[in-house]
Order: C-alpha cells, then structure tokens, then sequence
C-alpha cells in the first residue's frame, strides 16, 4: 500500500514558503509578520516533518516594527544559498494605504543556526524580494513593483536588478520583466534555472480565495517571458469544494532530476464554501512533474491534493500531526522557540525563575509597540491551552491572563483585574471585535493565590474557564465566536489581514510598568 502524507506540512500561521535544498537539508522560510522574533526558517531532510531550525530576524537592528500597523512588518522571506552561504531577503512594509512604505533588506550567514548579519537595506520599491544567483556568478534582485499613482494599478508588474554580491550594491538599471496575468496582482516572483531555461514563478491573484500561482520562462534572464500553457499553474478560485483553498504562492524544489516537489500557501477553511480560516495561511506541498520543459500539478490540474504519496526520502516516516506542547516555567533553562512576543523582544520583562515565568507589564493589549504578551500559533481546529499564574493587581490598570489573539483589534482576553472599591480581585472576559471592545461575562471574584485559567477552542467557538487549587472547573461567560479571529472576518471588516490566530499569555501595566504576574506553567493540548 502506497503512504501517503497529509497537508499542510507546516500546520498553523505559515506562509509565504520559500524552499531551499542545501546538499540533503531542505529549508523552508515564512512571513512572520509582526510577530518576533521575525522569520521562520524550518528544517527537514524528508519534506515532510519539519522543525524550526533558526528565526534570524532576533535584533531590532534587524528590523525596527515598534508602531508597524497589524499584518505589516515582515512579509515573504526569500531563501537563497551561494558558495557557502546562506542569503535571506525580507521586506519590513511599514505602511498602508495610498502609498506602501516597503523597505527591503537583505542578511546572510556562514550556517542555517547564524550568526545572521546585520542588514543590508536594498530598495524600497515594492515587496516580496528574491535574489536569484546564476550559474555564471551574476546575482540578480527582483520584487514586484508597487505603483502608488491613483491612476494605476498598484501591482505593477515585476522589476529586476542585477545585485553586485561582493560590494553589496546594486548595479546597472532597474527593468520590468514582467507584467504580469489576467489573474493580476503578480507578486512574489522566484527565478529557477533548468535546462537553459529561466523560470519566473510568481503569486496573482492576492492572497485569499483567488490566491494563484503562474509560471512563465525565458532563455535569456531579461526575458521576453512567455506565460505557460497552463497557466495559472495551482489555483482553488474555481473549486469551493476543494479542502484546501487559497492556494498559491509557489516555490519549487528539485529531490532528484526526476523528482520535484512544490511548496505552496494553503489554508483550511473551518466549513466548505468558504468558512473561515482560523488556522491563516498555512505551508502545503506538492508533487511537481515536468512535461516539455512546463512544470505541471502531478495529476495535470490546478487543484493541490489534499494527500499525496511520500516523497522517496521519507518512506519510513510517520508523520506528525500533534503538536501538543506543555511547558513549565519553573524548570524552563530557556523560553520555548514556539512562544512569540509582538514586534520586539521582551528583554528583562520576560525573566525565567526559579517561581516561574515573570511577565513585567508594559502597554495595552492594543498597543501597536510594547506589549508584554508571548504567543504560539494554533496549529489545530479543536484544542485546549491552560495557565497557572500568580498574580496580585493593586490597581485597576494592571492586567494579567489568557488571550485567544488575532492582532490588536481583535482578541478575546481572560484576564485577572483589581476591583479598587471592594479591593479584591476578579477574572472577566473582554472581547475586542474589529476594534469595538465589550466585556463577555460577569467580574467572579477571585481570592488571592494561584489560579488557573484555561481557553478551549473547539472549531468556530471558544469557551473560558478556571479553576481554583483542589476546585473543579467553573465556566466563565457564554461561548465565543472563534472564527471571528481570522483573516476572513478582520478583511470583511474592510481592514488588511494577512497572519493568524495565537494562544498565550500577557501582562500589562497602564500605570507605571512595575507590576508583574509568575506563570508557573502553559499548556497547548490538541484534541481531535
């Protein structure tokens, strides 16, 4: 019987795969967005299970996101490696709107695990840009054009520059290569070499339900580019039904010269026809086959499956599909690489002890610059995530709990407050939706010691709880619209939305930034 795997590979708030093959190491890098440190870089060496294996993106010197707006920062890393070394350009998009503030840079390393470089800043001219290094030593830079001219369309094609490596400079002029595809929006361009022939990948047709990948060649690297015969190479925008939807964004790795495979952006929609994705945009992967000299979806289509056979280099492998984690923070020697903090590090505000971890509250949950706040992706429709904490507000300006979180507009927060007339504490629920804040249960009064607060998530609901020491579980507020913490709802709010919903803990301090709250432990438990 023939094996088989199950997408997405990198399950949960990963997209914008580029995928690099380093002798029998693969690599895949993804857009982390707001979230620190910046840049995803997994590793495998069967395609299929995938562990991190560095966020190089870990100095502010790297990347200034204090005050980025939500769904800006670091988009659509590109992965590259030359002659020893590793290469990663990424795009710091600062604003929106009318005009696009892009700032592209580029880091380089001896190894994978660093020491990453400080940045070389590159241009400003439009996002997601790649660097291409060809068989004959010539690098060249490409990015899609971003066009701020109200009488234009704002993709504009895509530019190449060639890129004088040694000097860290661009040389020569910049020349649009491509203009793109009836499906427009051409974006995210990668460049690959085979049999004298130079293909130009790009994503079109923006990034939710019409998401797209085409594929166009060339013998000479400044084109003319002729767009392929099935074009667009991977598409869900007709197929409601597919499981798999928003698919595109491809990058192609090569196993064997008869053996390819494709990474590409995916998403799993909570129902058919197009629910809501809690889960963002995720990393899937695909068979490739090459019928003259065109890449080709394995059965011809423009449909990704949603199982496919085991690559050969994973025979013997299971993979995994839980990613459960349960951390103590009393034995911790470090904080875990799947906890994320929000557009910076946290510094001495987040301090291991031998009590547990010691959140120093900073700014609101709101904030788009110094939150006190750390976060892992959801990686599964149905879970569970619990904290024990200790914590003791002398005013009713510092918070301290659990948050189900989308970005700064749009949380659902069980958090530990101050009652200054009847001086005691209380838990309540806030839930912010699309920047309009309500509470979503009664203040239950809380006497001092630990407590434990648990958040489940069960597909399109949430539900809170918490438990006092040798007490059972007590509900907290009705049931909670999930599926509103996901990029369908925040774009049909008619705001950008581009990550993925997280489960953490925060603290914060509106007052003078000296209170703290000990969590002894957090637990991610996947159910199914």
């Amino acid at each position: 019987m023939t094996k088989l795997y199950t997408n997405p590979i990198l399950r949960g708030f990963n997209p914008d795969a580029s995928i690099l093959r380093v002798g029998d190491d693969y690599y895949i890098a993804t857009s982390t967005f707001e979230w620190w440190p910046g840049v995803e870089i997994y590793h495998s060496t069967d395609l299929i299970n995938w562990t991190v294996g560095a966020e190089p993106v870990d100095r502010p010197s790297q990347a200034n996101l204090l005050g980025n707006y939500n769904s800006g920062s670091l988009w659509a890393p590109a992965l590259s490696y030359d002659h020893g070394r590793f290469y990663l350009i990424y795009t710091d998009v600062k604003t929106t709107g009318i005009f696009k503030d892009t700032l592209n840079y580029l880091i380089e390393a001896p190894a994978i695990t660093g020491p990453w470089s400080e940045p070389v800043f590159l241009n400003a001219s439009g996002f997601d840009p790649a660097l291409f290094h060809d068989d004959d030593g010539r690098h060249y830079l490409m990015n899609m054009l971003y066009d701020h001219r109200l009488d234009h369309d704002g993709f504009a094609g895509v530019v190449m520059q060639e890129y004088d490596l040694a000097h860290h400079q661009l040389v020569g002029a910049r020349q649009k290569i491509f203009q793109g595809t009836q499906l427009g929006n051409a974006e995210g361009p990668q460049m690959l070499k085979r049999n004298g022939w130079y293909y130009l990948i790009c994503a079109a047709g923006g990034t939710g339900y019409s998401h797209a990948a085409t594929i166009a060649r060339a013998r000479n690297i400044w084109g003319p580019y002729t767009v392929a015969p099935n074009t667009p190479l991977m598409t869900t925008k007709p197929h409601p039904d597919s499981p798999l939807q928003k698919c595109g964004h491809v990058s192609l790795v090569e196993i064997t010269p008869d053996e390819w495979y494709a990474t590409f952006i995916t998403a799993r929609p909570l129902k058919l026809q197009r629910g809501n994705c809690t889960l963002g945009r995720e990393t899937g992967l695909t068979p490739i086959r090459w019928q003259d000299d065109w890449p080709y979806l394995l059965d011809g289509g423009e449909v990704p499956p949603l199982q496919s056979p085991l690559p050969s280099i994973a025979q013997d492998v299971e993979q995994r599909t839980d990613f459960s984690e349960t951390i103590d923070f009393t034995t911790a020697k470090a904080l875990p690489i799947s906890l994320k903090s929000l557009r910076g590090p946290l510094g001495d505000h987040a301090q291991l002890t031998p009590a547990g971890l010691v959140l120093r509250g900073q700014q609101s949950i709101t904030s788009l610059h110094r939150q006190s706040l750390l976060a892992r992706r959801w990686q599964a429709f149905h879970f569970t995530a619990t904290t024990t904490v200790d914590f003791a507000p002398t005013n009713f300006q510092t918070l301290a709990g659990l948050v189900l979180f989308y970005d700064t507009d749009n949380w659902q927060y069980l958090s530990i407050n101050y009652d200054e007339t009847k001086h005691t504490r209380y838990l309540q629920v806030m839930v912010d939706a699309a920047g309009q804040a309500h509470y979503a249960s009664p203040r239950i009064p809380l006497p001092a010691g630990l407590v434990t607060l648990r958040a489940e998530v069960d597909h399109a609901t949430s539900q809170f709880s918490y438990q006092l020491p040798d007490n059972d579980w007590q509900l907290i507020g009705d049931g909670l619209p999930a599926d509103q913490l996901s990029d369908d709802y925040v774009k049909a709010q008619g705001k950008l939305a581009f990550t993925g919903a997280m489960v953490g803990i925060c603290a914060q301090d509106l007052n003078d930034h000296t209170s703290f709250a000990t969590f002894k432990t957090f637990d991610y438990q996947e159910r199914r």
